[in-house]
């Protein structure tokens, strides 16, 4: 089946050793040149061996209406995901909080290492902002301030990130961080990401901050980042 039939429909996700790049394309809503050259480049080489030449371990394309499986090589190993892990901090934000909600930066929030809003200790911000910072800059500190704001703790966050790949019917995921840095017990399979997102991607306020290029942050300390 030409891939221009199913553009509309397909999700691929591509996991290159701990990261996990995600390309989501639709057809008549996207300008993104790239996404299409990529599109079209897995359907040029499929003509020729009907296997794409890609150099990814971890591969899955999915239909995103009856998430059946149209490609796959090794969708089913279990392997890290560093910040694609922000998906489902995101989603579980999005679901537990209004996005008004002011959230009190800690301090083991503003010392996260790793890419940051650089948010500082005492910072006070709105949930929105910080799920913009989780998305637009990957913020490992935007990611701890939700989930320390919504569990208490990263350890109890984890534990409602693990509730939900469960209510969502995932038994090859298990998640220790809301941000994804390295940790040996901290990992997903490329199919069960590709079903994390397209769940989120069903949310209307997930959709629209991840289809967002540019945004002002703003808190009560400061005027903006």
């Amino acid at each position: 089946m030409k891939a221009k039939i199913l553009l509309n429909l397909i999700i691929v996700f591509i996991l290159i050793f701990s990261q996990i790049p995600v390309l989501a394309y639709e057809e008549e809503n996207s300008n993104d040149e790239e996404a299409l050259s990529i599109i079209e480049s897995l359907e040029a080489s499929s003509t020729v061996s009907n296997e794409p030449d890609v150099n990814s371990t971890h591969i899955v394309a999915i239909d995103r209406n009856t998430e059946r499986i149209l490609y796959e090589k090794s969708a089913f190993d279990k392997t890290p995901m560093a910040s694609t892990t922000k998906i489902l901090t995101a989603i579980i934000a999005i679901e537990s909080c209004k996005m008004d909600d002011l959230v009190h930066i800690s301090s083991k929030a503003a010392h996260t290492s790793g890419s940051t809003l650089s948010i500082t200790t005492d910072d006070k911000m709105k949930m929105e902002d910080l799920l913009y910072g989780l998305m637009l800059r990957s913020g490992n500190d935007c990611a701890v301030a939700i989930a320390e704001h919504i569990g208490g703790s990263v350890d109890n966050f984890s534990n409602i990130m693990n509730n939900k790949i469960k209510e969502l019917g995932l038994n090859s995921s298990n998640f220790i961080t809301p941000h994804g840095l390295d940790h040996p017990d901290h990992y997903t399979t490329a199919y069960e990401l590709a079903l994390i997102t397209n769940y989120a991607l069903k949310n209307e306020t997930f959709l629209k901050i991840v289809s967002t290029k540019e945004t002002t942050i703003c808190n009560r300390n400061k005027t903006n980042f």
